[in-house]
């Protein structure tokens, strides 16, 4: 079973950047999709990114264009870089597997918060 350690979160201005890392174990990591989550009070989690194994990339409509996910095999880990933050985005930020069952997981890691002031 997967285990999963975020880090990088942390307080931005409107506007401002952070780079998410996810370290992955217990899992073949290169032959697995990734994914990044995130959970803001008060809301269920939502998916925010995912990177295949292969290397392709899928986005939410609301961070197209600001945030890019990216992977290290070699690391076992995966990045979020998030960009031209807003508001919004303020969440508990996630990592874990991603497969069309994600919503059913059990398993989640203590995630990385972070917050964006106006």
């Amino acid at each position: 079973q997967v285990q999963v350690v975020e880090s990088g979160g942390g307080l931005v201005q409107n506007g401002g950047s952070l780079r998410l890392s996810c370290a992955a174990s217990g899992i073949i990591f290169k032959l697995n999709d990734m994914g990044w989550y995130r959970q803001a009070p008060g809301k269920q989690r939502e998916l925010v990114s995912t990177i295949t194994s292969s290397g392709r990339t899928n986005y939410a409509d609301s961070v197209k264009g600001r945030f890019t996910i990216s992977r290290d095999n070699a690391k076992n880990t995966v990045y979020l870089q998030m960009n031209s933050l807003k508001p919004e985005d303020t969440a508990v930020y996630y990592c874990n597997t991603a497969t069309s069952n994600w919503i059913n997981y059990d398993y989640w890691g203590q995630g990385t918060q972070v917050t964006v002031s106006s």
